[in-house]
């Protein structure tokens, strides 16, 4: 039987990943996909409590608006993305020294 403490190695494990790519990573679109693995862990906890909470659904629930706002949140950076990309013409972020306009 798959019991809560598989679920958390997983969830562990899937945020591990997403932080080494956020902090090891100098491509813009590859911090992106690091930070969605890390959301994607939260929404993994929280389905992972919901099943072994008998009372309510609150983790599916919550899971759901997480999942709805890390798609907001994507379409939202890949906007930013793309305008700083027809900018500088590079979307690595170490070398955008200034945004003004």
């Amino acid at each position: 039987m798959i019991t809560l403490q598989h679920f958390l190695l997983i969830s562990a494990a899937l945020f591990a990943l997403g932080l080494y790519g956020v902090i090891t990573r100098k491509n813009a679109i590859q911090i992106l996909m690091g930070i969605e693995l890390m959301i994607n862990a939260s929404i993994l906890n929280m389905v992972a409590f919901s099943k072994f909470d008998r009372a309510e659904n609150t983790g599916q629930v919550f899971g759901l608006f997480i999942i709805i706002l890390a798609a907001v949140a994507v379409a939202v950076a890949l906007v930013i993305i793309m305008n700083l990309y027809k900018r500088v013409q590079t979307i690595d972020p170490s070398k955008t020294k200034s945004l003004k306009g």
